[in-house]
């Protein structure tokens, strides 16, 4: 398909560019759309969760019954995550349980809220981290000559945004993931306390009055400076620096529980945020990778348990109040780990992965996807866990039910066959070229 064009919308961040700077902001990595958009615009929000450095899968979701369990403990003498007594995974279906330090999940995965999917990743054979990054963020695995990234793509496509839209996604952090490459709509925000008017202490308000005045007028380049004034005064007016997490929530200390509070205070302003993207390193597991449930692995763990967990409390509401039901968050990374852990009590880089899926609106309960077994034949290359579930099937269905944008044909070229898992609830759009057909939700875990 053709792609909506954005040059119009990028010249008015690029006319809006000044305004901004005046107001604090660094115009590399969020975005904002009318929060009065009428109802036939989408309003959900994805959220993404990339874990940088590869992380061991196999500890974060381990068998945990049948021959599978067997092989698993054969091959992490050390590393292996026990079945029972103390630091036991906790239950998930029978075949499969959930590292310990992910406690503060359980609980949503018990509620619905919370989808796994296993044996999913690339289909293109690297163990580069470089290389898998690119690809999974471009969307086009085994090919880096894109210039634009996946998610840039679905704002370019996507059908039911508001056509005064000035900045539609947020990278909480400091830099621009490769999954935003090519638009200029974003803006990198730590804190929204920093997003303020930060012209001259003595003559501030006669700057913002004077702003004001150069952009009242009605043409579309006039209303650009007039909705990114409205944007500071309303991020501003909501005092930001001061916020209180809601029911009780507690995020983490760190970079990644602030990161997801600073998302979490931008839904809740309702300036209309689309998309956000979130990293969390530290993953590259090759020594002391930690025994049992415990030690370095288990303290990450721990960390993004804690985060997604508060994040979700903090949205949780009824009514207009339940952020949880229009927010989308989705973890993943760029391949899983070996099978058998090496020398330095430590794993290598391995293919099949975890990817979590959470939100209001999620098929949670379930570990989906067709699993390979651990047997040596069913192993990727002998030695790792193979991919049987492309991870653009789990964005897709996400892209299609929660923001109903059917347009995988130009989000994820080349990408063929999608059909849905029953992950996520909501439209069910059929792509361009597609037959209504294989929309009819499947479970397609194999039995164990």
């Amino acid at each position: 398909m053709s792609p909506k064009k954005l040059s119009r919308r990028q010249f008015l961040v690029g006319c809006s560019s000044a305004i901004a700077a005046m107001a604090g902001a660094r115009l590399t990595q969020v975005a904002f759309a009318n929060p009065s958009a009428p109802g036939a615009y989408n309003n959900d929000i994805l959220v993404v969760v990339f874990l940088r450095g590869g992380w061991g899968a196999l500890n974060v979701v381990p068998p945990v019954a049948g021959a599978d369990r067997g092989q698993y403990e054969a091959s992490r003498t050390e590393l292996q995550v026990p079945d029972s007594g103390q630091g036991a995974a906790l239950p998930l279906d029978g075949q499969f349980g959930l590292h310990p330090a992910m406690a503060p999940l359980h609980s949503l995965y018990t509620n619905g809220s919370l989808a796994v999917v296993h044996a999913v990743g690339l289909t293109s054979d690297t163990r580069s981290h470089f290389d898998a990054m690119q690809y999974i963020e471009l969307g086009t695995p085994g090919e880096k000559s894109s210039t634009t990234g996946w998610i840039t793509r679905h704002l370019e496509s996507a059908p039911n945004l508001p056509p005064t839209i000035l900045m539609p996604a947020l990278s909480a952090g400091n830099s621009q993931p490769t999954s935003l490459l090519g638009t200029y709509e974003t803006v990198a925000m730590d804190n929204p306390g920093d997003f303020s008017f930060s012209g001259n202490w003595y003559y501030k308000d006669i700057q913002r009055a004077a702003l004001r005045r150069m952009y009242n007028g009605d043409s579309w380049l006039f209303r650009a400076g007039t909705q990114t004034l409205d944007a500071v005064d309303l991020i501003e007016s909501a005092d930001p620096g001061h916020y209180t997490p809601a029911n009780g929530a507690q995020y983490p200390g760190g970079s990644f529980g602030d990161n997801l509070q600073t998302i979490a205070q931008m839904i809740k302003l309702d300036v209309g945020l689309r998309v956000a993207a979130v990293d969390l390193g530290g993953w590259d597991t090759h020594e002391y990778q930690g025994d049992g449930s415990g030690g370095y692995m288990a303290d990450l763990l721990r960390n993004l348990a804690q985060g997604l967990a508060a994040f979700y409390t903090d949205l949780d509401g009824s009514g207009a109040s339940d952020y949880n039901r229009r927010t989308t968050l989705v973890v993943l990374s760029e391949f899983g780990r070996r099978l058998r852990e090496n020398a330095s009590h430590g794993t290598d880089h391995g293919h099949g992965s975890v990817m979590l899926v959470q939100g209001g609106r999620v098929n949670g309960g379930k570990v989906y996807g067709s699993w390979p077994g651990l047997g040596v034949d069913q192993l990727y290359d002998r030695a790792d866990l193979a991919v049987t579930t492309d991870y653009r099937r789990v964005l897709s269905e996400i892209l299609i039910n929660r923001l109903e944008n059917p347009n995988l044909d130009y989000i994820f070229p080349g990408y063929e066959g999608y059909q849905p898992m029953d992950l996520v609830r909501g439209a069910s759009v059929v792509p361009p070229g597609l037959d209504q057909k294989i929309y009819l939700p499947g479970m397609l875990r194999q039995a164990p």
